[in-house]
């Protein structure tokens, strides 16, 4: 197994009972990964998680390794959604782009008043929920006990299999003086209309699909402040006293998400070392795995690899050590965390863009994987949370004594 492929635990003081729990639940990942990677061609074609792959994820547990254990979930640390998501991302990057986005819906549940996730998890404590936080996409308006909420909005990740959403929005409000307002909506799916518009050349099996809301009420419980998920003590704080249920949610977005591309990369890279330590060159009939290039592509691919899991997994482990001292990383350490984010998952998409070419025909056959790897990469990449120019851009101006122009921060 080439070095820095499985994901160890390197916190410094943990429980016992947590390291285990961790080992446990990524034992059980890596148990998954030989029939994912039979069933990635079908995942494709389906455009949503085959039935058989959503069950395997709730009989593991795995959509709930970051729910409170008071209601039955992992409560890992957050670092455990980079790690799964890298094992997973190794067999199909779709299952791993849903698990990742609707598991971390647990942990932001985790931060709503205590009556929403009664409502929620007390129903079902194993019930999905979908997300868009596109705030422009929505308009909401108060109302007395709550909201009225419309809007459309895109890239609901894995809604068929949900019976949740989390809708961001932007509140306003006739009185100029009050500005405007970040805030996520939790709504059922009777609320909402899903509109079945995933026909897409990359994560072709996410299902992320629109969705539309007409004039819903949203009751106050049932929804969130941006300004509460901005780090320390939230809604949620009275019943989920972990530090994992402070952290800054938003200047932690990419890490959600950038664990797929990880794992997307690494296949790429394992399979193309596998097949350049047996290939002959069609022209000169020469081992690939003695050319020089071949050798260069590989330790390149690698050390990007490398380097972008240390990224996000570091990002991580440092936000839950701010998170357990009791303290809100400041805006300069906020921007930091999301160029961080943007730059790690930009090197997993150099490190498969140099592979692919390197490959040559090869890989244009739609019967390999390479194809796909390469079109999930891009996918991935197109997220607006690893743009690295909007990233770059509010790192710099913090850096250079300017706001941040990030909202959500």
């Amino acid at each position: 197994m080439a070095p820095g492929r499985e994901p160890s635990i390197s916190e410094p003081a943990g429980l016992e009972a947590g390291e285990l729990a961790y080992a446990t639940m990524m034992a059980k990942t890596r148990a998954l990964l030989p029939q994912l990677r039979e069933r990635a061609g079908r995942t494709e074609e389906l455009r949503h998680l085959p039935p058989e792959t959503e069950k395997d994820l709730h009989d593991t547990g795995l959509f709930r390794m970051l729910q409170p254990s008071r209601i039955g979930g992992a409560e890992l640390d957050y670092v455990s959604l980079i790690d799964c998501a890298d094992l997973l991302g190794q067999a199909d990057a779709s299952v791993a782009w849903n698990l990742a986005n609707l598991a971390s819906h647990h942990w932001m549940l985790g931060m709503f008043e205590p009556k929403a996730q009664d409502l929620v998890w007390g129903r079902d404590p194993d019930a999905l929920i979908a997300s868009s936080f596109i705030f422009p996409a929505g308009r909401a308006t108060r109302v007395e006990g709550g909201y009225r909420l419309h809007g459309s909005w895109p890239f609901s990740s894995g809604v068929a299999s949900c019976e949740w959403n989390m809708l961001a929005s932007v509140v306003y409000s006739d009185d100029e003086a009050d500005g405007i307002e970040y805030r996520i909506f939790l709504l059922p799916k009777d609320d909402y209309k899903v509109l079945d518009t995933w026909n897409v050349a990359g994560l072709r099996g996410t299902g992320s699909c629109d969705v539309e809301v007409r004039d819903a009420f949203v009751a106050n419980h049932m929804t969130v402040a941006v300004g509460d998920l901005a780090g320390g003590p939230t809604p949620g704080s009275k019943v989920n006293p972990n530090p994992l249920y402070a952290l800054p949610v938003f200047s932690l977005f990419p890490y959600v998400l950038s664990g797929v591309a990880l794992g997307n990369a690494q296949a790429c890279l394992d399979d193309y070392a596998e097949v350049a330590r047996h290939r002959i060159s069609t022209y000169n009939r020469a081992k690939l795995s003695d050319f020089q290039s071949t050798q260069i592509k590989i330790a390149e691919a690698s050390a990007k690899i490398d380097a972008a899991r240390l990224i996000m997994r570091s990002a991580c482990l440092d936000a839950m050590a701010h998170a357990r001292r009791g303290h809100i990383p400041d805006m300069a350490t906020k921007t930091r965390y999301r160029r961080d984010g943007a730059f790690s998952v930009n090197l997993c998409t150099e490190a498969v863009s140099m592979l692919f070419a390197a490959s040559g025909a090869r890989g244009l056959f739609t019967t390999g994987v390479l194809q796909r790897q390469f079109r999930d990469a891009h996918a991935i990449n197109s997220h607006l949370a690893f743009n690295f120019d909007a990233a770059g851009t509010n790192y710099g101006r913090v850096a250079l004594g300017l706001p941040s122009e990030n909202l959500t921060l």
